[in-house]
């Protein structure tokens, strides 16, 4: 094992730019993830892309590319159509998704309702995707916090792609984007991203979004973009996670798989495999009870 480690190397940088079957990392300490794959000792990447390093996970983000829905994202989509169950909405993707009635609103909707009264033609919605089927169908969900209808405002397209770099690390570059002009701010993971404030700063956060677009595979963004908003507005920015994103998503393994986790409940009781254990209160009685 310690062979192994010694052996191990990092061949490029974080957030360098990488190309397909460019060699990231020798050895078997580092760990392949999106992006990436593994060829006997040594880890490749399988598309031009944005390097990033998580410990000892490798993954890359594309710099280019059209977004497809993946389940648990939250993104914003547009109503283009209204069903007898629910509204259709466009996700900026070859796909649309059906936003049924029962996860629509907490509130009661009648038989026979105007749907229109809840959301109407062309009006955008916060929402999060729950189930993508083999075949593409997409639903989505508006039950949860942070899930709305957008009112006023602008709609701006971005590269999907960019859309990890745009939010930054638990929503640092967004935090920051919003300190500086006052902005209410919202970024879709489908690559469509919500704007309301003043008209001035409306157009500084445009700007500001662009130029994380432009610039997402420069090294150092974070400090650069700080330092630019600082100049432009004369504010003192500071570097905090978002309200929106309290923690990292990605999933924490110990291992391939990691820990089963305890559920609401409590630990996991011993089933029909195994007898069950005393507990601090001494031996299980096996007796009748009084």
């Amino acid at each position: 094992m310690t062979e192994a480690k010694e052996q191990s190397k990092l061949l490029v940088k974080d957030h360098d730019v990488v190309v397909p079957g460019e060699v990231l990392a020798e050895g078997m300490e580092y760990l392949p993830s999106q992006g990436t794959y593994r060829k006997d000792d040594r880890i490749y990447a399988n598309q031009t892309g944005l390097l990033i390093v998580e410990g000892k996970v490798l993954k890359t983000i594309p710099l280019a590319g059209v977004y497809l829905p993946k389940r648990h994202d939250v993104i914003i989509g547009k109503v283009i159509d209204i069903l007898m169950t629910g509204w259709r909405l466009d996700t900026n993707s070859p796909y649309s998704a059906v936003l049924p009635l029962k996860d629509a609103t907490f509130d009661y909707i009648k038989k026979g309702a105007d749907l229109t009264s809840f959301f109407d033609l062309d009006e955008y919605v916060v929402c999060k995707i729950f189930q993508v089927t083999s075949q593409n169908l997409v639903d989505v969900s508006m039950k949860g916090p942070g899930l709305r209808k957008l009112k006023g405002g602008r709609i701006l397209k971005v590269n999907a792609a960019k859309v990890p770099r745009i939010i930054g690390k638990r929503g640092s570059m967004v935090s920051m984007i919003k300190q500086a002009t006052s902005c209410q701010l919202t970024v879709g993971q489908n690559g469509l991203v919500w704007l309301n404030g003043e008209p001035e700063q409306e157009l500084l956060a445009v700007e500001s979004i662009r130029k994380i677009e432009v610039e997402a595979h420069v090294p150092g963004l974070t400090d650069r973009m700080k330092q630019w908003l600082e100049k432009k507005t004369g504010k003192k920015i500071e570097m905090k996670p978002d309200e929106e994103f309290p923690e990292d998503r990605r999933p924490r393994h110990d291992g391939p798989r990691g820990p089963r986790r305890d559920g609401p409940r409590g630990p996991r009781r011993d089933g029909p495999r195994g007898p069950r254990r005393d507990g601090p209160r001494g031996p299980r009685r096996t007796g009748p009870r009084r």
